[in-house]
């Protein structure tokens, strides 16, 4: 039986519930991250070929000039054909990333793009993607021109990296048993 006094129990973080999961909160889960992008072309090629996510779904709202495209790692060929459906299918997966498009930003030379939470003020940092191999997959995002803020050899955590995407959100990049490597002095 699990010890009372992991880092990971109540009595270790102030704030946390004891009890577990209010019983009336059974059946939340983690669906989806909001980036807002300046232009689609763009961000679906980067999401797709650079890192192998699917569009799930795509919706447009004319009326207020943005549309959501949702991407994942799950098989658009096992969504329903039928759009409503597809959808409710979409907000069914776990982690999906909702990229969202502002109408005209592709194309306004005044836009100046969006804070990706990593510059003053700070807020939010990034998002993380399990590869097999963090060195290959690095070595593949070095081939294909991808921005690098950490390659896995800089800094003190070896074996983690992370990269752009064309909006200049931060996305951390690790194997499993990298991160292991990393966290084994904090766990």
């Amino acid at each position: 039986m699990a010890s009372e006094n992991h880092k990971e129990s109540a009595s270790n973080n102030p704030g946390l519930l004891g009890t577990g999961p209010d019983e009336e909160t059974k059946g939340y889960f983690m669906q989806q991250t909001m980036f807002r992008i300046k232009d689609p072309k763009v961000s679906l090629d980067f999401y797709s070929r650079v890192l192998g996510m699917a569009l799930l779904k795509r919706l447009d709202f004319p009326e207020m000039k943005f549309s959501l495209y949702f991407m994942g790692y799950e098989d658009p060929a096992s969504a329903p054909s039928n759009p409503v459906e597809r959808t409710v299918w979409t907000f069914r997966k776990l982690a999906t990333i909702e990229l969202t498009h502002n109408w005209g930003t592709e194309s306004d030379p005044e836009f100046k793009g969006y804070h990706n939470g990593n510059s003053e003020p700070r807020g939010f940092g990034h998002i993380g993607i399990t590869v097999d191999d963090t060195y290959k997959a690095c070595e593949r995002f070095e081939r294909l021109g991808v921005e690098f803020v950490k390659k896995p050899d800089d800094g003190k955590m070896k074996g983690i990296a992370f990269i752009k995407d064309p909006d200049g959100y931060w996305i951390e990049i690790f194997d499993l048993e990298a991160i292991g490597n990393v966290t084994t002095a904090a766990s």
